[in-house]
């Protein structure tokens, strides 16, 4: 692959006002609002927060892969300098699976059952490379044993179902990765895994990533995951991102009233292993996406809520950094905003950090 400075681009990836919107029989649903981020080569960026967020729907979107009746209506995605939205459906079809890996959310359904495990990990070399069957069989062995995968000679010629899940997440990383793209993006890699396999999921992406300087997107709802993997993070709430920052600013001080409550939301051991305190819980639901909150969509559940909030969105905007560049949609950070007294009970104050 050609170095950044030669091939004209200073990002692998980069998201310019993203709009993917969905139109039902009761509106529209804008499940990506105006999306924008950056990633460099061999970089893992977060994409983070609640269901219904908008994370999935936005992975979907770089992919070019949204169904109807949902529709890309606007932005720019740019891969390696190209906006793939410009792109025809040919061309697309030549960079998925090739330069840009997809690993879906519920591999049980992604995995189709009637096809071995070595013939869909080594489809995309026959597809891409122009592989035999013979050879594409051979390459895939040697990728599950780079993913771990015990007996890998023998799990080629099995199916999903004779594979525990631990195991058919393996196969979806090999399966994305065995043509060597340079981007991976990951949809709740570690869901419904035990620790242990959570924990040798994120070291084997780790792995990659230092080995073949791999870059990935992230998706997920696990903030422990976030902290084993990431470099930078940027957290959802419908349809928007509300905050962007590098992962240990984040961890050390959110500023978006939303990144806070996620974060306060993550159980804490005592000193002696133990719970330790309440568990905290943000207020309320994720608003219904048909009947969104003038304003600010969080305010409604917002311990810090203003009048301003309820009048306009706010812009996600620059606010000083700690170790990088810093963003956050929040009024609190505005520089005329004055923000309320902090309520007993009901989270952190974002000025005094208390």
């Amino acid at each position: 692959m050609p170095s950044d400075s030669t091939a004209g681009w200073e990002y692998l990836l980069e998201v310019r006002g993203l709009r993917t919107s969905f139109f039902v029989e009761g509106g529209v649903v804008r499940a990506a609002d105006d999306v924008s981020f950056r990633i460099a080569k061999g970089e893992v960026l977060a994409l983070v927060g609640e269901s219904g967020s908008g994370k999935t729907m936005t992975a979907l979107s770089l992919m070019r892969l949204v169904q109807p009746p949902g529709r890309i209506v606007g932005g720019e995605i740019l891969f390696k300098g190209r906006d793939l939205l410009t792109l025809s459906e040919k061309q697309m079809c030549g960079l998925r699976g090739s330069e840009m890996g997809f690993v879906f959310q519920e591999p049980a359904a992604a995995l189709n059952p009637v096809f071995t495990i070595g013939y869909q990990v080594g489809e995309s070399l026959m597809i891409h490379r122009g592989l035999s069957r013979r050879e594409a069989r051979r390459e895939a062995v040697r990728m599950l044993e780079e993913v771990s995968v015990p007996d890998p000679e023998r799990r080629v010629l099995e199916y999903p179902h004779q594979l525990s899940g631990g195991l058919r997440q393996r196969v979806m990383i090999a399966a994305a990765l065995i043509c060597r793209p340079d981007l991976l993006i990951a949809d709740e890699p570690t869901t419904a895994l035990d620790v242990t396999i959570q924990a040798q999921i994120l070291d084997l992406l780790r792995r990659l990533r230092d080995k073949h300087g791999l870059s990935v997107l992230l998706i997920t709802h696990d903030l422990g995951v976030v902290a084993e993997l990431a470099d930078r993070v940027a957290v959802m709430y419908a349809g928007r991102i509300v905050e962007a920052a590098g992962v240990r600013d984040l961890f050390a001080a959110p500023n978006h009233p939303y990144a806070r409550g996620l974060l306060k939301s993550i159980p804490r051991r005592g000193a002696a292993g133990g719970p330790r305190g309440r568990l905290h819980a943000i207020e309320g639901a994720v608003p219904d996406m048909l009947k969104l909150p003038g304003g600010c969509a969080f305010h409604p559940r917002c311990p810090d809520v203003m009048p301003q909030c309820r009048a306009s969105a706010p812009a996600l905007l620059p606010v000083p950094a700690g170790e990088g560049p810093r963003r956050v949609a929040c009024y609190l950070h505005a520089p005329l905003a004055e923000p309320p007294p902090p309520v007993e009970g009901r989270g952190w104050n974002a000025v005094t950090g208390q």
